[in-house]
């Protein structure tokens, strides 16, 4: 198996997490900005969005780090990661989604203005928006967890906590005026007990 991405990207990060969790042996090839370019012919060929990450099994071609994620935990014997049961998968589904889509969206502009300090991302009105929006989706993650006791999808930890998991430490490394959010601080500390946290835990 190939991964095709540089360490440093949190998608990367996803998908060598969840390799670890399941044992599944890997190369990882650095791709992306400082490394390979994305719009190489050959790398286009297995991407054509001309993103990171890019899972070859084989003779299969994968992109997309969530369902990257999930197929690992299909094809590699990981049902104790992503459920077969159909409600139990859908919370796991639930939640990675909400991650991809809403959680994703709220952090991008605070966290490039305000953690990686991006020249493009420094507009005052869209900082402040940024913020607003992710306190809210983190509003929503601390009453989960403090709902649970546990993981995000319920009791047990699941891929869903991967793809979280990492986000949660973008929220923790970034400097604005933060609620409090003793749920997910707790959530922190059960997941620093993995050793795929502690290893891809770079914000």
């Amino acid at each position: 198996m190939r991964i095709l991405g540089k360490a440093s990207s949190i998608n990367v990060r996803k998908v060598l997490w969840a390799c670890d969790e399941l044992r599944v042996r890997y190369t990882r090839e650095d791709w992306g900005s400082g490394f390979r370019a994305l719009d190489e012919p050959g790398f286009l060929a297995l991407n054509p969005n001309a993103q990171i990450p890019v899972l070859v099994d084989g003779d299969f071609v994968l992109w997309e780090s969530n369902s990257i994620l999930r197929y690992l935990a299909n094809q590699y014997e990981g049902a104790w990661l992503y459920p077969a049961a159909p409600r139990e998968r859908a919370r796991v589904d639930q939640w990675m989604d909400w991650q991809a889509t809403d959680l994703n969206s709220a952090w991008r502009y605070a966290f490039m203005a305000l953690a990686r300090r991006a020249p493009a991302f420094q507009d005052a009105a869209q900082i402040r928006a940024s913020c607003l929006a992710w306190s809210r989706a983190m509003g929503v993650l601390e009453a989960r967890l403090a709902d649970t006791g546990a993981y995000v999808a319920g009791a047990a930890f699941s891929l869903a906590d991967i793809v979280i998991g990492l986000s949660v430490l973008r929220w923790r490394a970034t400097d604005f005026d933060r609620p409090a959010l003793p749920a997910v601080e707790a959530y922190c500390a059960r997941l620093a007990e993995r050793p795929g946290f502690t290893a891809y835990a770079e914000a």
